[in-house]
């Protein structure tokens, strides 16, 4: 049952999922799992080095981290269209992006890293918190109303300060196959900082063939079912699709600005005219980050 009438839902569920995906074999999908824990425990060993190093080190050493865990299952990432760094670059940004997987903010991260807006309850998983944490990851209680104004402020308070961060304005995940509301509460923070909003369109399919709902975590099932299953899938390609930015002054309030971004989006994935890759600054030479 919902905490509050407000609270976001997704009608998406196993039913969702795929019967059949092209599939690795036992050992390969145990060698990925491996790997995969072993970037893990290693970015715990180098997260202190994270408050001392100066940003553009901080960067790379997150990069590296995020696109080790692509590398860990298999994944290539295409990036199509501009780079995420705003136009003014001395200025911070609302990123958005549609929520399908717990792989989209490690896509992005890999992409180009950044703050994020987590549930609070992210605070509190092993390793996994710790790192968010570090990352200066601004936490959401979404059962708690009364704790939005204050959360909403803390992240206009960011992106005045020239931050980027990362936001799910669906407020939960899909499957991918669709695409849900966008709740407007946190793009009062872009307003209020007076920075852009920067929408970015995920897509994840197979490579040779076409969408995968595999990576979805959806429904009641657990983070670990929705890893093995990762694991388990050949060829996954995630397209990464960085959109133009909606400029401050452009919306009328945050209702309008949440509802440009979730057009762009949605006008992307699911209309006629995907986005054309070419080379993008982040990823230095080539259109594809392939790992």
């Amino acid at each position: 049952m919902a905490a509050h009438p407000w609270m976001p839902a997704s009608p998406c569920g196993p039913g969702c999922v795929a019967v059949r995906m092209p599939t690795v074999g036992r050992i390969r999908r145990a060698a990925r799992l491996t790997r995969a824990v072993l970037v893990l425990l290693s970015s715990v060993l180098v997260a202190p080095l994270l408050v001392v190093l100066p940003a553009k080190a901080r960067e790379v050493l997150v990069r590296l981290v995020f696109r080790g865990v692509l590398h860990a299952f298999g994944a290539c990432v295409e990036v199509h269209g501009e780079t995420m760094e705003p136009q003014d670059g001395h200025r911070g940004g609302l990123v958005v992006d549609n929520h399908v997987s717990w792989l989209d903010i490690v896509v992005i991260n890999a992409v180009r890293p950044m703050r994020s807006v987590a549930k609070k309850e992210i605070a509190s998983w092993p390793v996994v918190g710790a790192l968010a944490s570090r990352a200066g990851s601004v936490y959401l209680d979404r059962e708690s109303l009364r704790a939005l104004p204050d959360t909403v402020a803390e992240l206009a308070g960011a992106l005045r300060g020239g931050s980027l961060v990362n936001v799910c304005p669906e407020g939960t995940t899909w499957c991918g196959l669709g695409l849900g509301r966008f709740r407007p509460a946190l793009f009062q923070a872009a307003i209020d900082g007076g920075v852009p909003v920067r929408p970015i369109a995920l897509r994840y399919r197979v490579a040779g063939g076409g969408p995968t709902t595999w990576p979805a975590f959806i429904g009641d099932e657990t983070l670990i079912d929705s890893v093995r299953r990762v694991a388990t899938l050949r060829g996954l390609v995630i397209d990464v699709h960085v959109l133009p930015e909606i400029a401050p002054g452009r919306a009328a309030d945050r209702h309008e600005l949440a509802a440009l971004a979730e057009a762009a989006i949605r006008d992307t994935l699911y209309g006629d005219m995907p986005a054309v890759p070419h080379v993008v600054r982040d990823l230095g030479k080539g259109s594809a980050l392939e790992i």
